[in-house]
């Protein structure tokens, strides 16, 4: 028998089913919106997804017609329709592999120890070993339904389902791109070139993008949420023209800009002459003063151009203005390769992006001493550059 493959669609929908029949079997099968509200849970996913009802009722008619899911009616007379998996009945797994393969599918590549943790509502291993070897059970199968693979520079090996691709294995095994190579001419050459070019598209890029949220439901949600976690005076580091700024002093936040560019920081006092914006840099970063810390710091993709080696030590220094249990929130581009652009916004540059893999932003967040308390992905609008985006909340402990 050929094992079914899922896309990552597909395999959420599949994944999530799995978990919801053994974690609340009074509500299973799923509603559509109980199964899009599976699909996006921002806890045990990765990644985070945002898929609409659309998305959902697409890919449940191809799975359906591969005899992968069911279409239930709620019960007599009723026209609401449920949704329910059929991978049980075509891999007849044992309950401890059906474990294994919910998880792996809902979160991707993982280790034997995060399985074990991850697997405890669904099915009780007794301890890593038992894990290791229902997973020896599964990769050696006349149709293999996991294999474990080498995570770089030593860490602890992961296994992915066999059951559809698993981004994140693709980049577990595959030979990293040199992202050091932005610092090829130094840090001031470096920092001369992203600062000049700012400044030269200032006021293209305050057109352009003032009005970017318009087209970004979830980042509006994520600087609500932000606004709602903050208790104290919010910094908005890199703040560009200052739209973001503007959007968080409209929650009643205070709320203070700081940018390289003087170009960029000309554009923001113009726009909004109400609130203080200044000329600075990272390090420069003091506290506020009128209170003993910042309560939050926004960092919205100001540290796109920065090696991965500067990561850990930027976020140590910024963060010792942070209050504890303050908030720093970062946006960046994720992917791991360096995007080098020669025009912005009709304006010759010489810009280099680095696209930092996600594992590597998380323990630079660990190793600047702080706790990461959410993080997301997601796909790019069609009105931004298309590359996927990295949101990660750290808290300082108190």
């Amino acid at each position: 028998m050929a094992l079914p493959v899922l896309d990552p669609t597909e395999q959420r929908i599949i994944g999530s089913l799995l978990e919801k029949q053994r974690t609340v079997p009074a509500s299973y099968p799923l509603s559509l919106n109980a199964l899009r509200l599976a699909c996006n849970q921002t806890s045990s996913r990765d990644p985070v997804m945002d898929l609409s009802e659309r998305d959902l009722q697409d890919a449940a008619r191809t799975l359906k017609d591969r005899g992968l899911l069911r279409l239930v009616w709620a019960g007599a007379g009723s026209r609401v329709v449920k949704y329910h998996q059929l991978l049980d009945e075509v891999l007849e797994p044992a309950d401890d592999e059906r474990a294994l393969l919910t998880v792996l599918l809902l979160r991707g590549a993982q280790s034997a120890g995060e399985l074990k943790t991850r697997t405890e509502r669904l099915h009780p291993f007794a301890d890593k070993e038992a894990v290791e070897a229902c997973l020896a059970r599964l990769a050696a199968a006349p149709e293999p339904l996991v294999r474990e693979t080498q995570m770089q520079h030593g860490r602890d090996a992961r296994w992915i389902h066999l059951l559809g691709p698993v981004p994140q294995a693709e980049q577990l095994v595959a030979p990293s791109a040199d992202l050091e190579t932005v610092l090829a001419d130094g840090v001031q050459a470096r920092d001369a070139k992203v600062f000049a070019a700012y400044d030269a598209v200032a006021p293209a890029y305050a057109e352009q993008f003032g009005e970017e949220l318009i087209t970004k439901p979830f980042d509006v949600w994520l600087l609500e949420h932000i606004a709602e976690l903050n208790e104290g005076p919010i910094m908005d580091l890199g703040c560009g023209p200052g739209q973001i700024a503007a959007f968080l002093a409209d929650t009643g936040a205070e709320v203070h800009g700081l940018d390289a560019s003087a170009g960029m920081v000309e554009q923001a006092r113009a726009a909004y002459p109400d609130l203080d914006f200044s000329v600075g840099r990272f390090h420069q970063l003091l506290r506020p003063r009128n209170a003993a810390a910042w309560g939050t710091i926004l960092a919205w993709y100001c540290f796109v151009h920065l090696a991965p080696s500067e990561l850990a030590s930027t976020l140590r220094s910024v963060s010792a203005t942070l209050r504890p249990g303050g908030t720093l929130a970062l946006a960046l581009h994720t992917g791991g390769e360096v995007l080098h652009v020669d025009t912005f916004l009709g304006t010759t540059v010489d810009l280099d992006y680095v696209l930092h893999p996600r594992d590597q932003v998380l323990a630079a967040v660990a190793d600047a001493g702080l706790e990461v308390a959410e993080w997301y992905e997601r796909k790019p609008v069609p009105e931004e550059a298309q590359t996927v985006r990295l949101y990660v909340l750290a808290r300082r402990p108190e």
